[in-house]
C-alpha cells in the first residue's frame, strides 16, 4: 500500500524538479524520488568507496573496459582470492571497438580498492568502475 509523503522546497528546486527528473531518465516522480532518497541514504551511511574503512565488506561489479591482450591478467585478478568472484561475463562491444569484463564480487572496501588500483595500472585497460549494490536488512534474496 503506498502512502503519500510530501515536503517544501524552495522555488528553482520545484520548478527544476520535473526537468531534473526526465533528464534522469524517470518517468515517474515518486520513484525518482523514492530512488533519490535511498541513494542518498547510503552515500550519506557509508560513503563511496573511496571513503570507506578498508574492513567494511562491500557486494558490486567491477566493470573493465579494455583492448585485447590482457586476459591472462584479468584472470590472475579473478583467481587471486583477494576477492570472492561469484560471477563474471565478457562482451565484445563491436560499436565501441572495446571489450568489457564483468565481475560480480564481494569483498573489503580495501580489496576492492586494491583491485581497481591494480586494474588501472594494466596497459590497455580503457575504464574501471565499480557499482555496488545497496545494503537492506531483508528482501527477495
Amino acid at each position: 500500500m503506498s502512502q503519500i509523503i510530501s515536503f517544501s522546497a524552495d522555488k528553482n528546486f520545484a520548478e527544476g524538479l520535473e526537468s531534473l527528473i526526465e533528464k534522469s531518465g524517470y518517468q515517474n516522480r515518486s520513484k525518482f524520488l523514492r530512488d533519490a532518497a535511498l541513494h542518498f541514504s547510503e552515500m550519506q551511511q557509508r560513503g563511496d568507496l573511496a571513503n570507506m574503512e578498508a574492513s567494511e565488506v562491500v557486494e558490486g561489479h567491477l566493470v573493465i573496459y579494455y583492448q585485447h591482450g590482457i586476459e591472462s591478467k584479468l584472470m590472475e585478478i579473478r583467481h587471486s582470492n583477494n576477492l570472492q568472484m561469484t560471477s563474471y561475463s565478457h562482451s565484445c562491444l563491436n560499436h565501441s571497438h572495446t571489450c568489457v569484463d564483468i565481475m560480480h564480487a564481494i569483498g573489503t572496501a580495501g580489496q576492492f580498492r586494491e583491485a581497481i588500483e591494480q586494474l588501472q595500472n594494466i596497459p590497455n585497460v580503457d575504464k574501471v568502475s565499480m557499482v555496488s549494490a545497496p545494503v537492506r536488512e531483508d528482501g527477495c534474496c
